[in-house]
């Protein structure tokens, strides 16, 4: 079996963590990051909760031209974008600019950047709107600033797909390596925790309004009530593995082996038979039966009717109780299109670790014949994982994940 592009650098920026090494310690601890909302006044709003990223100073990592012209999202990706070139050993001025692309997913776009925008056109006027609002608002900004910022000329572009974005982004960059670009970053970071991008959320009446930070957000629990939303991702650098092996990659954490995606759409939004579809398409395009997969990532809508079809889907694809999976997502709540990506690298740590992160706050109901895994990580053997996501609308997204080592003893 030929060996797909491979995951040779990680970049997180996370509500519980910046950076890797930070990132993974909380996750493993189960260490929670979902708090109430300090980025505005959201007293008056029904759902007051997020998982935010704290501490992080983009005037302490990036050049001082690039704040003006940035969303705060962007400054997240530029940075998580170093960081996993940085962890990949990679110097992209070494490299040909053809030979490297940049393809993220976004959700919400600059929405922060936009708000203040347009404030200062209804308070002040059209003079007083930055110039930068053409593209800092834009859902391919990320893209465009990361390729600019490291020359990357190759194949580009971006995926607008709600959370199921994330994978999709992976998956094009696939296609590009599988098709002769080196290496691509790839992922997507999201940051909409403003009063504009609130409302928006809120719109779609799955967040919780739960103001418990430890009851807000319990998929697959008899008592979910929505999810809780946060800001943040990974950026992953995917190289094609020949190239990772000539030029001496540090790592080389996994391989992306399979992808698929559906689409259920309105009035199903999510709720139809594509979900599991997915599951078996993107099992089939990785050459992997359900018996290899050690560890499911959920979506973990945390609404009721979407929970039981994942869990039916997951249930009938695999058995009853027929695979540990976990939404280690719930410590710091659904990033979005940045979310997906989180679970791929925290998939790729899983495999190196040989353990599987818990799912916090959730106790199963009675109603999931799933085995979730909860309380502590559990330590497992695991080569393969299969990440999951859907997006608001109806898109459904799988990606595998595999070891590129023999299981050891």
């Amino acid at each position: 079996m030929n060996t797909g592009p491979v995951v040779t650098g990680l970049g997180v920026t996370a509500p519980n963590g910046l950076g890797l090494d930070a990132y993974w310690s909380a996750v493993l601890a189960g260490r929670p990051a979902i708090g109430r909302i300090t980025r505005f006044d959201a007293s008056s709003y029904p759902a007051r909760l997020a998982g935010e990223v704290d501490g992080f100073h983009a005037d302490e990592l990036l050049p001082s031209r690039l704040l003006p012209q940035t969303d705060r999202m962007t400054r997240m990706a530029l940075v998580s974008a170093d960081w996993a070139l940085a962890d990949a050993g990679v110097e992209p001025g070494a490299l040909p600019e053809y030979s490297m692309g940049v393809m993220t997913a976004s959700h919400s776009g600059g929405f922060e950047f936009g708000q203040n925008e347009l404030k200062a056109l209804w308070s002040k006027g059209g003079r007083y709107v930055s110039a930068y609002q053409s593209f800092a608002w834009f859902y391919a900004v990320n893209s465009g600033q990361i390729s600019i910022r490291n020359g990357m000329r190759g194949p580009s572009g971006v995926v607008v797909s709600d959370q199921a974005g994330g994978l999709d982004a992976l998956a094009q960059a696939r296609r590009q390596i599988r098709k002769g670009t080196s290496l691509v970053v790839s992922g997507a970071l999201d940051a909409s925790v403003c009063p504009w991008g609130w409302v928006a959320q809120l719109a779609s009446d799955r967040i919780s309004r739960s103001s418990d930070p430890s009851r807000a957000y319990l998929p697959f629990d008899g008592d979910a009530c929505g999810h809780v939303p946060g800001e943040g991702g990974a950026l992953l650098i995917l190289e094609d593995a020949e190239h990772a092996r000539r030029r001496g990659a540090p790592h080389r954490y996994a391989e992306i082996a399979g992808y698929a995606a559906t689409f259920d759409p309105a009035p199903g939004t999510g709720r139809g038979p594509g979900f599991r579809r997915a599951i078996e398409q993107a099992l089939a395009d990785a050459g992997t039966v359900p018996a290899e997969v050690d560890v499911v990532f959920a979506d973990a809508a945390a609404v009721q009717d979407l929970d039981r079809i994942e869990a039916e889907a997951i249930t009938e694809v695999f058995g009853p109780y027929g695979v540990p999976v976990t939404a280690p997502k719930t410590m710091i709540g659904r990033l979005y299109s940045g979310a997906a990506p989180l679970d791929v690298a925290t998939a790729c740590l899983s495999i190196r670790d040989r353990v599987i992160p818990p799912t916090v706050h959730s106790s199963l109901s009675d109603g999931y014949t799933i085995d979730l895994v909860t309380g502590t990580p559990r330590s497992a053997p695991v080569r393969t994982a299969l990440v999951l996501a859907r997006g608001y609308g109806g898109f459904n997204s799988a990606v595998v994940v595999r070891s590129l080592e023999p299981l050891s003893p």
